[in-house]
This record gives structure tokens, C-alpha cells and sequence, in this order.
């Protein structure tokens, strides 16, 4: 589990070896919602057809998929994780070629490859929180992201 600055909690897994069907295990979980692409399911309260339980997401998709899958969809169709990993390097090749900022840095790297050391440091002290290296010092609070502000590439 990862506590972040501003108090929010993410729980994150990472399963490569156990047997079991293919699934990314995808959840988006907040306090009104749930969506899960397992059972393709989604739950609003208060805007769901039914209190409490589950509906098929197809509608809900539809209507707020991303531009971005609307227009690549099916270029992305086939490639690897859903189609994912034709964006993440399409959005890779089109910074290179525009020599703007790729969607992922090397304070984003090192970020994910801390996340195993940190994890077996609090397992071996017993399950407590150990605090996350900030490598940018302070600098993620202010750097442009241009993915992350939709510009379409």
C-alpha cells in the first residue's frame, strides 16, 4: 500500500507467476465509484441503474472513453496490454520526433524501480511504512507533463 502526500492510499499489486487466467487485474476505486475490468463492471452510487450492485461498463465507456482510444483504437487494436502499448510508444516515438518531453522520464524510472527495494525493506521490518525517495526533490510538483495534459500524440 502507498499513502501519498496529499492523503491519498494506492493499492498495488504485481503478479507474474501465480496460475491463473490473463488479467490485468484493473480497479479504479474511489468514494462514489468502483470500476473493474474483470467482470467489466461498474458501480456509481447514486447514478447506478441499481443500489449496490454491479452494471456492465460497456454504456459508461462509451460515453467517457478517452479521445485518444476514440481516434487510435484501432491502430492500437492487437498490440500488447489491451492496445496500451502501442499508445505508451507511439506517445514515446512522436516526443523523440517532436524533441519535446517523453511521457516517461528517468525520476519515472528510477520511481517504479524503487517501489520492489521499498517493499522488501518494509516486509523486513515487519510490515511498516518506509518513507518513498523523492528524486526530483520537490520538482514533480511543478514540471509539465504533456501527456498527462492530453495533448494528442
Amino acid at each position: 500500500m502507498i499513502s501519498t502526500l496529499k492523503g491519498e492510499t494506492i493499492l498495488l499489486q504485481h503478479d507474474t507467476d501465480l496460475p491463473r487466467p490473463y488479467s490485468l487485474g484493473f480497479r479504479v476505486q474511489g468514494t462514489n465509484g468502483i470500476w473493474m475490468d474483470v467482470n467489466k463492471s461498474i458501480y456509481i452510487e447514486g447514478q447506478s441503474k441499481k443500489p449496490h450492485q454491479w452494471e456492465d461498463a460497456k454504456e459508461w465507456l462509451d460515453k467517457y472513453d478517452h479521445p485518444l482510444w476514440k481516434k487510435y483504437g484501432n491502430d492500437a487494436s492487437g498490440a500488447g496490454h489491451g492496445g496500451m502499448d502501442w499508445f505508451v510508444l507511439n506517445a514515446f516515438i512522436e516526443a523523440v520526433k517532436r524533441k519535446t518531453n517523453t511521457p516517461q522520464d528517468v525520476y519515472d524510472a528510477v520511481a517504479w524501480s524503487a517501489i520492489t527495494p521499498l517493499s522488501e525493506t518494509s516486509i523486513q521490518l515487519g510490515g511498516e511504512s518506509v518513507d518513498f525517495p523523492d528524486f526530483t526533490q520537490g520538482k514533480w510538483m511543478l514540471r509539465k507533463n504533456d501527456f498527462a495534459l492530453g495533448n494528442d500524440y
